[in-house]
């Protein structure tokens, strides 16, 4: 903002907005030149989200080999193991006291003891037989990419409902406190804006840092190639920052745009009543005197 004295000391008067589009472009210039790397992934993550899209389709014979593989996994046993152990284990709570465990209260210990390892052998098995078909697919396949895919929205989604849950509260809570000290309306909706902005910025990028941490154990399952999986580590990463990047600036360039539209509309009002007084002031000055 440039400041103006012109009478009035406090005066302030907004940029243009063709200037301000010159302000933003030689900011995000000079940011550029001062953070390469961040700025060089950035770029690299849109390349990704562009170029890679969904992942390459599988053959004919990918997919038979994979859909083959697929319908070994042994579905129902896991369900009815999976039923055992729940069974077993309400059974051990039901008969569990706070600080001691009977005869019975042991057996049922050991029958739902060896109803959980039974599930996590068959959840292995067909752990293992799920690694074994997207290895035939590959990680750069519609399988792998599909899958970092999923992983990265349910992250991203959990933290937008995490800011706008919290936002609705924190709103609740600053128009009671508002009410106490007499704020204005303007104050308030500044305020409550920039708690949005923080909640937003808060939630996705724990929701980035959550997905690049589960990303590797996706990659894993995959058995691929150990350059092969640090290079879709990086692509899957760098296009996740991207995007939230991306997301997080549009929330903010929306933010200050709106902010900017009430401050010059606010600021054209105060200019034409300004003009108006002094318009009104030169009339009674030019009008005739008699002694």
């Amino acid at each position: 903002m440039n400041r103006h004295f012109r009478g009035d000391p406090t005066q302030i008067v907004l940029p243009e907005p063709a200037d301000l589009g010159q302000l933003i472009v030689r900011g995000a210039t000079g940011f550029a030149r001062r953070n390469k790397v961040v700025t060089g992934s950035y770029l690299f993550g849109l390349l990704v989200i562009l170029f890679v899209g969904s992942g390459t389709k599988l053959t004919m014979d990918q997919r038979r080999q994979y859909n083959h593989i697929m319908n070994t996994i042994d579905i129902e046993a896991e369900y009815t193991a999976s039923q055992q152990y729940w069974n077993a284990n309400q059974a051990y709570r039901a008969t569990k006291g706070w600080f001691t465990c009977d005869g019975i209260c042991q057996r049922n210990k050991r029958r739902m003891e060896d109803a959980k390892y039974r599930l996590d052998v068959i959840r292995k098995e067909g752990e293992a037989r799920m690694s074994d078909a997207k290895s035939v697919a590959g990680l750069f396949s519609e399988v792998g990419v599909g899958e970092a895919q999923d992983s990265f929205w349910g992250y991203f989604n959990n933290g937008k409902r995490f800011a706008k849950r919290q936002s609705m509260w924190d709103a609740m809570f600053m128009g009671i406190r508002a009410m106490g000290r007499n704020e204005s309306y303007m104050e308030y909706a500044m305020r409550v804006l920039m708690n949005v902005l923080m909640n937003f910025s808060a939630g996705l990028c724990m929701a980035l840092v959550m997905f690049v941490l589960g990303l590797w154990s996706i990659i894993r399952s995959y058995q691929a190639n150990i350059l092969v999986a640090i290079f879709f580590f990086v692509c899957a990463a760098c296009a996740a920052f991207a995007f939230v990047a991306t997301y997080l600036l549009g929330i903010y360039g929306a933010a200050a745009g709106g902010v900017y539209g009430v401050l010059k509309v606010a600021e054209t009002n105060a200019r034409g009543a300004r003009l108006e007084q002094q318009r009104r002031n030169n009339r009674m000055h030019q009008r005739p005197h008699y002694d």
